[in-house]
């Protein structure tokens, strides 16, 4: 008889083969050096469209020295949760200042944007209460639903009329989620759309703009700026801090009662220590930076604009889209693997997204575009992808 050690090991080998066999295993590279436009991985140099650093900030001098600067005086760990003494001067600052920036009352930093989602909904909504969701959130937002207690279904990817229909009928609280830029394919979700929904069937909206923020709208506000849309129309605003801004985190914005309901009801946020106050210090250079040059966000639309048309004029599968993500659909996991391999081999990260981060049969390159990257950057990748993508696929 085998031990219980014995018996989860083989079990969990038998697992990981099955991924394997079906093109879905997953593994990590390490990193060496900082995130950029050129990276070092398992020390072999590549051209990088695997981030999401749309503004190309991680790597920025000024957020370092800002990061530096805050650690010498605030230390490297906030040591305690917001509620107890781990809320510190750098974060009340970026708090404040991320809600002016969007024009919302109040702001409240999470230590990401898993835990935003999480807190959020789970604040929000609970037994009794209805959660609606597109079909393509992010998995935070559809973890979020499952564990608050309400109960919740995905409607059909931008399908307006299928989320009215399933809010009608909906019973106690109605909260519908959907994310602002969907993060594996790109597109905008419909948000006057939504809102008009919302308002019609009494629901609130929260919009997940983790991939919108500092990219989109009027001074990087996000997709809810871009939208024409406010707090009036989107009452729970969530955004994160590691992507364009280039540090990590993430906060929630809106009305003064929302943020103290979520500082005194959000589990995430109250049972987790603050994020470290140099990240907190990093992150608000960074947004004035997204504030000071806005070449860097016409920059990163501009060649997103440009890959996106070539693409399709080479007869690849690159579905019409203004964000910095630009997927290639592949289809089939293993040659999505294969076609990642073959551009790793040309100097040029580009990722392989299976299932389940994206539905059955759905595989895909997924190429994020930085303000970091040149016309040059785009051309090689183009080159490469008209090379190695079987013609089977266009």
């Amino acid at each position: 008889m085998s031990s219980p050690r014995q018996a989860l090991t083989d079990a969990l080998a038998a697992g990981l083969a099955q991924r394997a066999d079906q093109g879905l295993l997953r593994g990590r590279r390490v990193l060496q050096g900082a995130q950029g436009r050129l990276v070092t991985i398992d020390g072999v140099d590549l051209l990088n469209f695997s981030s999401n650093d749309y503004l190309g900030l991680a790597a920025d001098p000024r957020l370092a020295e800002a990061a530096a600067t805050t650690a010498a005086r605030y230390g490297s760990g906030a040591g305690a949760a917001h509620l107890l003494n781990g809320h510190s001067a750098p974060h009340h600052e970026l708090e404040e200042a991320l809600a002016a920036h969007l024009g919302r009352a109040r702001a409240l930093l999470f230590s990401s944007g898993y835990m935003a989602n999480l807190g959020v909904v789970q604040a929000l909504v609970g037994e009794g209460d209805t959660v609606a969701q597109d079909r393509l959130d992010h998995a935070s937002l559809l973890d979020a639903a499952r564990l608050s207690g309400a109960r919740y279904g995905r409607y059909p990817h931008r399908d307006v009329d299928a989320l009215a229909k399933r809010i009608t009928r909906a019973q106690g609280r109605r909260l519908v989620c959907t994310d602002g830029v969907f993060s594996m394919d790109g597109d905008l979700a419909p948000l006057p759309e939504l809102a008009a929904a919302c308002a019609t069937h009494s629901a609130v909206l929260m919009v997940d703009d983790a991939h919108g923020f500092g990219v989109l709208g009027a001074d990087g506000a996000g997709s809810v700026a871009a939208a024409g849309l406010g707090a009036d129309e989107v009452p729970v605003l969530m955004a994160t801090l590691g992507k364009a801004l280039g540090s990590a985190g993430a906060f929630v914005a809106g009305d003064a009662a929302l943020i103290d309901h979520l500082l005194n009801h959000a589990r995430s946020y109250i049972y987790t220590t603050a994020m470290p106050p140099p990240v907190a210090g990093a992150a608000l250079c960074a947004l004035g930076i997204m504030r000071a040059e806005p070449e860097r966000r016409s920059h990163v639309l501009a060649l997103a604009e440009r890959f996106g048309a070539a693409a399709r004029q080479l007869g690849l599968s690159v579905p019409v889209g203004t964000t910095p993500i630009q997927p290639v659909l592949i289809g089939d996991s293993h040659t999505c693997t294969q076609v990642a391999e073959a551009l790793l081999e040309r100097g040029l990260l580009v990722p392989a997204i299976r299932p389940p981060t994206v539905p059955a049969g759905a595989a895909r390159l997924r190429i994020s575009l930085s303000a970091a990257h040149t016309d040059a950057d785009v051309d090689r990748l183009l080159g490469a992808l008209d090379a190695v993508v079987p013609d089977a696929l266009r």
